[in-house]
């Protein structure tokens, strides 16, 4: 188990079991800055020693921090080399007994308790227990090392000194043990209750992420699949993004043989908006199959009044572009506020832009005088293109928008291949030019064809 460092932000990997698992890791990523400081401040302070040392001392000294960095300098890269574990916390001890064991030897020469170079030994103390943020226990235990080796040089050593001095320095040096044992251990328990909340944390986004998850499933499941539409090849795909989204795409044919599609898009991410997707939907497909020869404004407004009220009953403020569009004797009629409508004209070997009139759902209770319906012939091989703002306002790394001009040429270039190789071609396009993903993106290819049914290709 580790902690991963993605971008600024930690990724929580541990379950409730596992704090030894994630403080071993936090000692393990401060073991880098301890003996960094190790290889880092002992040759610094051999400056001071060149100042204040007797001449017959420096090249002792010398050696003797050399020696203590050449050691630091290794561990840096064993603990950079290895992972978090059990050992992590022999370092620790390691780094106390090098750093400690140098300044005790130093102490020997200098004249045993007698002198006042012992201070040296309250920054290894202090350095080592504050860093790591391990138990207590560790903490005195590393304290007591670092004034044994002390006491045991310099009493080997066999030299003169006065016991009034040798207790003021072990009481100084006890001192700061206590002090460093005490914050450690509020340290930990810190330590302890980040985790805790970092594990409530991780249980609260896996349940969001799970009905998220759901949402998406049952989202992306009402979409059509393999639908029959007579005279028309259909090529459709609805790709989400990491939440929640509210675009929609409908193809139905119903069993009077009238053939609608629909497109839409709610305003904002989440469950809520993915919930208004569905009662569009549901709205749609229950009044085309219920009633013969509505027009698409009609349509529109009845799906605004069921909006309103459950967008009231939410409480949210959302609300909904969509286009419904009827296709009949070679004609299609369409209303509503949405994206233009692109269509290539085979003909005439170009695109033809036709925008969107009308209002948004759910944000008037009626909006019957803001819908137009408005007809147009389609011809043979003519291409329809219906798409959500998530193609033309995918953003490259520079900022700049993919936009409705790089659509209209791709359509341009490549009307001429069978549609579901022309969808996965300006889908291919988007994904290739945009950074990263920011909304969903859903595209509708429709072509005129001569009388024969299709099946709808879905993505």
């Amino acid at each position: 188990m580790r902690v991963e460092l993605n971008k600024n932000e930690k990724e929580f990997s541990f379950d409730a079991h596992q704090f030894d698992d994630y403080l071993n890791s936090i000692i393990h990523e401060w073991l880098l800055t301890l003996t960094a400081l190790c290889f880092t401040l002992v040759p610094i302070f051999f400056l001071l020693d060149y100042f204040i040392m007797p001449e017959h001392l420096i090249a002792r000294f010398g050696i003797y921090r050399l020696v203590s960095t050449v050691l630091a300098l290794a561990q840096y890269f064993i603990v950079r080399n290895s992972k978090p574990g059990p050992s992590s916390y022999y370092h620790g001890y390691f780094a106390s007994i090098n750093v400690g064991g140098a300044i005790a030897l130093m102490t020997v020469d200098l004249g045993g308790f007698n002198s006042s170079y012992y201070a040296g030994l309250n920054l290894v103390i202090v350095g080592v227990n504050l860093l790591l943020p391990w138990k207590a226990i560790h903490s005195a235990a590393n304290s007591f090392i670092i004034i044994f080796m002390y006491v045991f040089l310099n009493l080997a050593s066999k030299q003169p000194y006065e016991f009034s001095i040798l207790a003021n320095n072990l009481f100084f040096l006890c001192s700061m043990a206590i002090i460093a044992v005490s914050i450690n251990h509020l340290r930990h328990r810190l330590v302890k209750k980040e985790f805790d909340l970092l594990v409530e944390l991780k249980k609260a986004r896996d349940a969001i992420w799970s009905e998220m998850e759901l949402a998406k499933r049952i989202q992306t499941a009402l979409l059509p699949y393999k639908e029959k539409v007579k005279d028309y090849e259909i090529a459709a795909t609805m790709l989400p993004a990491i939440e929640v989204g509210g675009d929609y795409y409908d193809i139905i044919e119903t069993p009077s043989g009238d053939k609608w599609v629909a497109m839409g898009d709610v305003s904002g991410h989440g469950v809520d908006s993915g919930l208004i997707m569905m009662m569009a939907q549901t709205s749609i497909v229950s009044l085309v199959n219920n009633s013969k020869d509505c027009k698409p404004s009609t349509v529109l407004e009845s799906v605004n009044s069921v909006l309103r009220e459950n967008i009231s009953r939410l409480g949210s403020d959302h609300y909904m572009t969509m286009m419904a569009l009827h296709f009949k004797d070679g004609e299609m009629t369409f209303a509503g506020k949405h994206q233009d409508l692109i269509i290539y004209r085979s003909a005439l070997n170009k695109t033809e832009v036709i925008p969107s009139t009308g209002t948004w759902l759910g944000i008037a209770d009626n909006i019957g005088k803001y819908l137009t319906d408005r007809s147009v012939k389609v011809q043979e091989n003519d291409v329809i293109v219906l798409f959500t703002d998530g193609i033309t306002e995918a953003t490259n790394r520079s900022g700049e928008m993919y936009g409705q001009g790089r659509l209209e040429q791709e359509l341009n270039q490549y009307a001429d291949l069978p549609v579901g190789k022309l969808l996965e071609k300006i889908i291919s396009d988007v994904q290739e030019f945009q950074e990263v993903q920011m909304d969903d993106m859903t595209l509708v290819v429709i072509k005129k064809s001569s009388g024969r049914s299709f099946t709808v290709a879905g993505g």
